[in-house]
């Protein structure tokens, strides 16, 4: 598909105007929902996933589109669609939901099951993030023109995971004592922010365990991540795939654990962190 110019300013000026929607709401009173136990959405989720929807629906009409907060658009996935737009309103809605800062809009698009583009913006600094295969990496601060991101060169023998609060809890020991090597940072909310910092060469790698990642979570990040050159792949080394025989088709949740980050150091950890993590995800 070719995303022309006309279509990438488009996209820019929704998404931040989203975001910038989120971030005024954010001060103002709006609801909370919990939709299972530990997944809350707000009023403001749903709000902004129905103007991007309705946007992405009319300026391509023959694309599917799928969201976090219309499951009925869950099905989509399973139509015959080329293209699918994979929409997440509020990246981090608890943080939204303190107070934080790290939450995001994001926007992926998947082609023939392959994570093509993606748009991550974070509200609260005023910074978009996009890029996919045919695009490079680019970043737009407020209403800046776009720039092509400057990718920093790995670190040599740098050791430093983003890795969330629930791996963090029930994996970390267990990893440092096996690879002390290892320095564990603290990471945003936002799934895809979490993803940028790697980009931007603020750690190495970025370690997902849970398998409770959506498909709305990670066609963003994972296209600008491979733009970027990072190697996205799962704790055998296998690439992050977006077929149906590795996705939840109900929840559309990954049953791949997830790495990605500088391909030297993941396939450096790789067999170390399967020699420590595979008896306890076999539980």
């Amino acid at each position: 598909m070719i995303l022309t110019p006309a279509h990438l300013t488009e996209i820019r000026h929704i998404v931040r105007s989203c975001g910038q929607q989120a971030k005024t709401l954010s001060v103002q009173n709006y609801e909370i929902f919990q939709k299972e136990p530990g997944d809350f959405v707000t009023t403001v989720d749903q709000t902004l996933d129905r103007q991007l929807s309705e946007f992405f629906a009319n300026l391509f009409p023959d694309d599917g589109v799928i969201t976090e907060e219309n499951a009925a658009s869950r099905k989509h996935y399973q139509v015959d669609y080329p293209r699918f737009w994979c929409i997440d309103p509020l990246d981090g809605t608890q943080d939204f939901i303190h107070g934080d800062p790290d939450y995001a809009v994001m926007v992926g698009l998947l082609e023939n099951q392959i994570p093509i583009a993606g748009w991550i913006y974070a509200p609260e600094k005023d910074a978009l993030y996009y890029g996919g295969k045919a695009l490079g990496v680019w970043q737009a601060l407020g209403d800046g023109a776009p720039e092509l991101c400057e990718i920093p060169a790995a670190r040599v023998n740098s050791f430093r995971v983003i890795i969330g609060d629930k791996d963090f809890k029930n994996t970390a020991a267990k990893i440092s004592a096996s690879i002390p090597e290892i320095d564990f940072l603290r990471s945003p909310g936002s799934f895809g922010l979490k993803v940028m910092n790697v980009v931007l060469g603020k750690a190495e790698v970025y370690l997902y365990l849970n398998r409770r990642v959506k498909l709305w979570d990670t066609v963003s990040p994972i296209a600008i991540a491979q733009a970027a050159g990072l190697m996205c792949c799962d704790l055998e080394g296998n690439q992050i795939q977006f077929t149906p025989e590795v996705l939840d088709l109900e929840s559309l949740a990954h049953r791949q654990a997830i790495v990605i980050g500088q391909a030297d150091v993941v396939e450096a950890l790789l067999p170390r962190l399967r020699a420590v993590l595979d008896p306890q995800l076999s539980l």
